[in-house]
């Protein structure tokens, strides 16, 4: 059985407070961090002075997942900040092996997101270029939404691609992610699930990742 890798989206957690809510999910393997540039998304969140503050105080290694257009001009500044990976859009890549050596070059892992829509085939030649494949769940831009099944059929055809090729690529879904989708989504083949508002509307946030993790591994 794969292992179960919990990275908590602080979208959903209060932005006034964000050193403390780091604490409140103590439990996570990384914390997911959203950056939307409302041009890629209808949404506008935080961008690289925030997530240079986040790096400086987290004790937890950082997940950072652009959401944002020109993704090859500004995803190495964010890998340049010392986070611990770096996912990119496909859709917003002009040249998508280049800038996943480029993010590894600096010190990243270099993660490539797809939206609900996009096949991954396009990408099968690439995976040996990546560290993470991320496919969304939802249609990215907005928290709280409903876990999108018609991506499960993607998420086994990833995991073949991955085991194919030998490398361990992680492959992480967002969107919809809860104690009601996990054990679907890790059926399918996924190992990193990123959680937003199961997690920060838990009442211990930390005892709901270690719930989402037990599930993912098939427990209840």
């Amino acid at each position: 059985m794969r292992n179960a890798r919990i990275n908590p989206s602080i979208l959903s957690a209060d932005f006034a407070n964000l050193a403390s809510e780091l604490e409140r999910i103590h439990t996570a393997d990384a914390v997911h961090v959203d950056v939307m540039d409302n041009h890629f998304v209808p949404n506008l969140t935080l961008g690289l002075p925030v997530v240079d503050a986040l790096q400086k105080v987290s004790k937890l290694p950082i997940d950072v997942h652009l959401m944002i257009e020109n993704a090859d001009r500004w995803a190495p500044e964010y890998a340049q900040l010392g986070v611990d990976s770096v996912t990119f859009h496909a859709e917003a890549s002009a040249a998508p092996i280049r800038l996943a050596r480029e993010l590894r070059s600096v010190g990243a892992k270099a993660a490539m997101a797809l939206r609900p829509a996009t096949p991954i085939e396009p990408y099968l030649d690439m995976l040996g270029e990546l560290d993470m494949v991320l496919l969304m769940t939802v249609e990215p831009g907005f928290g709280g939404q409903k876990f999108l099944d018609l991506v499960l059929p993607k998420i086994q055809r990833a995991r073949a691609a991955i085991e194919g090729s030998g490398k361990p690529i992680a492959l992480q879904v967002d969107g919809g992610i809860s104690r009601d989708t996990i054990l679907r989504a890790a059926e399918a083949g996924a190992d990193v699930f990123v959680a937003g508002s199961a997690v920060y509307s838990a009442p211990e946030p930390s005892a709901e990742v270690d719930v989402l993790r037990n599930l993912a591994l098939g427990g209840h």
